[in-house]
């Protein structure tokens, strides 16, 4: 295996194997390949096959490593999982989705995505489209302030939305830490124990260039046309934004229950419901937050095709 995929820990893989129950002669997709670390453990579960996904053109050389490895039973395509619909035409099984940035994506710090390393601006998951830099360069101070507010829950979008816009007349803003400066000037910067206070700003920055809630419900949607009955659609999200809109549908779309009697049959269904069943949502355990701080933030939901 490459040494630079070694590394990375598949967020929470033991309650996702057991979300998703692979069984031989079934098929699965990994929405989000990544390092292939999901692809590889349903591989590895059952003699069944996998169609991974990405966006990012630089994880192909690891989905050569599995195609090698497993042949025909592994299939790699590349886009966004917001095209599922495009990307897979089979009737699937299951599938599994883990939302934002990965690892090796903020570990890669010419991507631009961390602002702990110096490097161009950039964010973007497929390397196309606009950059963080175009945003912070060239939105109006009010469109910033909306972004950082929104994306990133950041109370003080307002002020760091004017302090780059005064920047920016002076020069251009290029780089992760001209603009983590830039925060800091206004929200200080912190202690180790906290946050770093740039986290927010960069993360709202991100979902914005890259169009990551958008994609995330558009990918839900065209994921389960795809699912056969029984069926299973399983989402590892890591912040509240993507967590409300994976709750959000499967509460949509799942069995409407309504109680009626204490002493009579104590639920009523609704018909026409896309899911049966929906998980309570699950979190990493103590052994996987002391290996992978990187998951403490993990959430787990899954649901089953009615």
């Amino acid at each position: 295996m490459n040494e630079n995929y070694q590394k990375h820990y598949p967020v929470m893989l033991k309650e996702v194997l057991k979300a998703l129950a692979p069984k031989d002669n079934e098929v699965y997709v990994d929405a989000t390949f990544g390092n292939g670390g999901y692809s590889e453990a349903i591989l590895q579960t059952a003699n069944c096959k996998v169609i991974a996904l990405d966006r990012d053109n630089t994880v192909e050389p690891r989905a050569r490593e599995l195609k090698q490895k497993f042949g025909a039973r592994f299939d790699f395509r590349l886009g966004r999982f917001g095209d599922f619909d495009k990307l897979v035409s089979e009737n699937i099984d299951g599938a599994v989705f883990d939302i934002g940035v990965s690892s090796m994506q903020l570990d890669e710090g010419v991507r631009g995505f961390s602002f702990a390393k110096e490097a161009p601006l950039d964010m973007r998951m497929s390397q196309a489209g606009e950059t963080a830099a175009d945003l912070v360069n060239n939105l109006s101070e009010a469109e910033l302030a909306n972004i950082l507010y929104n994306y990133g829950e950041e109370k003080k979008s307002r002020a760091i939305a004017r302090k780059i816009v005064e920047a920016r007349k002076i020069k251009p803003i290029q780089t992760t830490t001209e603009l983590a400066n830039i925060i800091y000037s206004i929200l200080g910067r912190g202690n180790r124990q906290m946050i770093d206070p740039a986290t927010r700003s960069f993360q709202a920055l991100r979902i914005a260039v890259n169009d990551e809630l958008g994609e995330l419900q558009k990918g839900l949607e065209k994921a389960t046309v795809c699912l056969a009955k029984g069926g299973r659609l399983v989402v590892v999200d890591f912040h509240s934004l993507e967590d409300r809109i994976v709750k959000t549908f499967f509460k949509n779309n799942s069995d409407k229950r309504v109680h009626t009697s204490r002493y009579k049959q104590p639920l009523q269904s609704t018909s026409n419901a896309t899911f049966v069943f929906t998980s309570k949502v699950l979190l990493p355990d103590s052994e996987e937050l002391a290996i992978n701080p990187r998951s403490r933030s993990a959430k787990l939901r899954y649901a089953i095709r009615n």
